[in-house]
């Protein structure tokens, strides 16, 4: 015979450990929002966006996973995808590619920035940096019929002003909104 128990024999550990499990409507809203702040922002900078050389401002939203967890990395990427529909004149590799690109960035950001340790901030938007200039740099260049080594130069100097600058800006102006300790 299986046993249940009522909400209120539920501890309070129990209750954190299954809030931590689920998705609740305040990870549902912030996904959906940053869902549509990244495709906005793909959609009205779409000129410096989807070219050889290309600085994607949307992409200064990436570091937000450190801080919002799984919501921010289902929200980026659903926005990459959305943002890259309307907007990407390189179709679905774009579509799909970048969509990848950002769920990867931004879930090995989180996962590194959640640590406690000096530079871990420092660190996870580097690894952005470096994980979307790999992926989208590598299926741009043959679309773009440019070498890969400086499709790669391009996407990275991008990258560099998009999360590693405006992103770290951000994401260190968000925690002080939210009064979380800063890592970096």
């Amino acid at each position: 015979m299986t046993s249940t128990r009522s909400a209120i024999e539920i501890t309070e550990s129990e209750e954190l450990e299954h809030k931590k499990k689920t998705w609740n409507s305040t990870n549902l809203a912030l996904a959906a929002m940053l869902a549509a702040l990244y495709a906005a922002g793909v959609v009205f900078f779409a000129p410096i966006s989807f070219q050889v050389i290309q600085v994607r401002v949307a992409d200064a939203l990436l570091p937000l996973s450190v801080l919002l967890g799984p919501a921010a990395v289902a929200g980026l990427g659903l926005g990459a995808f959305i943002g890259n529909f309307y907007a990407s004149s390189f179709g679905w590799v774009d579509v799909i590619g970048g969509t990848v690109a950002n769920v990867i960035a931004a879930s090995l950001a989180w996962f590194i920035g959640r640590r406690s340790f000096k530079g871990a901030w420092v660190l996870a938007t580097s690894i952005e940096v470096v994980t979307i200039t790999l992926i989208v740099g590598t299926y741009l260049a043959p679309m773009t019929h440019t070498p890969l080594a400086l499709q790669l130069l391009y996407i990275m100097v991008g990258e560099i002003v998009a999360v590693g600058i405006g992103g770290y800006i951000l994401l260190r102006a968000v925690s002080r909104v939210l009064r979380t300790p800063r890592q970096a």
